[in-house]
């Protein structure tokens, strides 16, 4: 494995665990048995390296959107496979990271917010529009406009405000709102095809 995927993954697992500010340049090289000037020849600094972790990280989520959209129809996979990822994704990381990130990595996060708006909304409304096409969806539904509150919905797991509430569960929050989302756009072909996709793949 080359050196700098080798720091990338070693620093995508460590931020994820810890937080982006708590683990430094030196906690990386010991991790991935290198001299620290070895990472500063691959990153500028850790700014950047935060944004290449970012950048890996909407890649493979790029990726796996695009391999589920092969998948059948597309659709009823897309809406249980997406679900998954997400669930995946919140498990995996600490919280913690998304407020540092916002806070102390503005270029990362601007990363995220160009996925979000030019990425997923696209995928959303194309998927919500061959589920009309398909009548897994109600035909009257505006692909657009629910596209762009079902992203309202994403993004309010990462305002900052939620995690000094010692109760708040973004996970859990996440899956209720999804499940809430889809019964209110199905049809009842739809309803069974997504609960019988989730049969097979749990």
């Amino acid at each position: 494995m080359e050196t700098r995927q080798r720091i990338l993954e070693i620093a995508t697992e460590q931020f994820a665990r810890f937080g982006v500010r708590t683990v430094t340049m030196e906690d990386l090289a010991r991790q991935a048995g290198i001299s620290k000037k070895t990472i500063y020849q691959e990153f500028e600094d850790k700014k950047d390296l935060v944004k290449a972790v970012f950048a890996a990280i909407l890649e493979e989520d790029q990726r796996k959107l695009s391999l589920i959209l092969e998948q059948g129809d597309g659709v009823i996979e897309h809406l249980v496979q997406t679900s998954r990822m997400m669930r995946d994704r919140l498990t995996s990381i600490n919280p913690l990271v998304i407020m540092e990130v916002q806070k102390y990595f503005p270029e990362a996060w601007k990363l995220f917010e160009s996925f979000k708006d030019q990425t997923i909304q696209k995928d959303l409304v194309n998927v919500l529009e061959l589920g009309k096409q398909l009548g897994y969806f109600r035909e009257e539904i505006d692909s657009r406009i629910l596209a762009k509150v079902r992203l309202n919905q994403i993004t309010t797991a990462f305002d900052a405000k939620n995690f000094s509430d010692p109760e708040y569960n973004v996970l859990e929050e996440q899956l209720v709102i999804m499940d809430h989302f889809l019964h209110g756009i199905f049809t009842d072909k739809g309803r069974q095809a997504f609960f019988e996709q989730k049969d097979l793949l749990n």
